[in-house]
């Protein structure tokens, strides 16, 4: 075991370095939201899954046999948008989607399929391949307490690169990106295009960092009050300080992002997580209360209101339902479900199919529903997101679990963190679509994996007696 061990961690360094390498350019490129763009990371995910996974072949399952259960609810939903690109024949078109048989059958073709638009459906098959990777990247490679520090520097070193570009941007009074030319405009969006995209990934970002600092909390086993000062002092001047400054750039990108959601979202999920944390914590330090308590003080209150947090809250007072059509969208959109409701209408297939129920209230032309639960039910039938609501429950139970039951505080930060951005993507979720944007997708689909990793990874012992060396042979 222990030479396994030796050599998984000699042959795998450069393949975790380039796991991180992929995931800090992940954003750069317009979000990755360009065919261009996502394509380049899916070649280069592929490429390095396989290599990995060549590397461990001598290992039980490729190194994730702790994580089957979630390997096999992927593999169920992988099997379910397989089915939506395979040609099936006209008997079972008509059984499981009578109103797709229909539809081929008033074009005259030949091939039948589950999905509607079997183009857009492979597109969306091969993304759902890559993110699968990119979860089985995160359990074979992050097999160390070092590693997880590592993977989220990463997200806090993007996250903090994404909010000084999007805010330098605005403060300086940039007119056009610096790099593709985009029309910048009076809110900010680093190198995405859309705002609530660049929102959602700068609260995926923080969530690490929030994750990092909880990591970095002393137990706080002093009974004197003159300690108990000491141990809280260090908590928020000591080296942590960096972290901490890194976290106050991105609430100010957040902020300057003007998104509604996005805002609300990482200050809801900040504040149950650390409610929850201070139940489930077991022997846990002042400064982790602190810390929660700090991150409204000078966050909400004092940084945010420099930097436009009036803005958001105006915005989150005048909207009205008269002035919104994402609500009428989600009206006309729900008759889909009922015409496609097991299998739906294939993967990629909503700007397809929703001008056939778009109704006259609405003129704009929406390629996404502005709510990824009603889209995942429209493109993969109840069956799908039934798989969804599985993963995100089961992703936060390992994430509460790991936060309880593990004693290293490596795990308990990372577990904090995947617990904040779970909660905090569910509610973005429900008004917008975080998770059709390729860099969103795909860090939360890393979180995903270390929720598993928080749970199922045994600490390393550096040290260890002479009788304990001879028992392991």
């Amino acid at each position: 075991m222990r030479t396994i061990r030796n050599f998984t961690e000699k042959h795998l360094s450069v393949p975790f370095y380039i796991f991180l390498a992929i995931l800090f350019l992940l954003p750069i490129p317009l979000g990755s939201n360009r065919p261009w763009a996502w394509s380049f990371f899916q070649i280069a995910i592929f490429a390095l899954t396989f290599f990995t996974t060549f590397k461990l072949r001598e290992t039980k399952d490729a190194g994730v046999h702790r994580y089957k259960s979630m390997v096999l609810l992927w593999i169920v939903f992988i099997v379910i948008a397989l089915l939506q690109i395979t040609p099936l024949p006209v008997v079972l078109i008509d059984i499981f989607s009578p109103s797709s048989s229909e539809l081929y059958r008033l074009a005259g073709a030949e091939t039948f399929y589950l999905s509607i638009d079997h183009g857009q459906s492979m597109i969306s098959f091969i993304k759902l391949l890559s993110l699968f990777c990119l979860l089985l990247l995160t359990m074979q490679l992050i097999n160390s307490e070092t590693r997880i520090k590592l993977l989220l520097l990463t997200m806090l070193a993007s996250g903090t690169f994404q909010a000084l570009y999007g805010s330098l941007e605005i403060l300086l009074g940039a007119t056009e990106s610096l790099v593709f030319g985009f029309e910048v405009k009076e809110f900010a969006t680093g190198s995405f295009v859309y705002k609530n995209h660049y929102a959602n990934f700068l609260m995926l970002c923080l969530c690490a960092g929030i994750g990092l600092i909880v990591t970095s909390l002393e137990k706080d086993k002093m009974m004197s009050p003159k300690d108990k000062l000491r141990s809280i002092a260090s908590s928020l001047l000591s080296s942590k300080a960096i972290i901490r400054i890194c976290l106050a750039v991105m609430v100010i990108g957040l902020v300057m992002s003007r998104s509604r959601m996005g805002n609300a979202a990482f200050f809801v999920s900040v504040a149950i997580v650390g409610l929850i944390s201070l139940i489930l914590i077991r022997n846990r330090s002042t400064g982790l209360f602190i810390f929660v308590v700090s991150m409204f003080i000078v966050d909400l209150f004092i940084v945010s209101a420099y930097f436009g947090l009036a803005r958001v809250k105006e915005r989150l007072e005048q909207t009205t339902l008269s002035d919104e059509t994402r609500d009428e969208v989600v009206q006309d959109a729900f008759p889909i479900i009922a015409d496609f409701p097991l299998f739906g209408s294939g993967g990629g297939s909503f700007y397809s199919i929703f001008p056939s129920y778009q109704k006259l209230e609405v003129f704009d032309f929406y390629d996404h529903a502005h709510n990824d639960f009603l889209q995942f039910t429209i493109e993969f039938g109840v069956s799908g997101v039934f798989i969804l609501f599985i993963i995100l429950l089961f992703t936060l139970y390992k994430a509460l679990r790991a936060m309880y039951m593990r004693k290293n505080s490596i795990f308990k930060g990372a577990s904090f963190a995947v617990a904040m951005a779970v909660l905090g993507m569910s509610m973005h979720m429900t008004v917008d679509f975080p998770l059709q944007g390729f860099a969103n997708a795909s860090y939360f689909v890393v979180f995903i994996g270390l929720a598993m990793v928080a749970n199922g990874l045994k600490i390393r012992r550096i040290k260890s007696t002479n009788k304990e060396r001879e028992n392991r042979f």
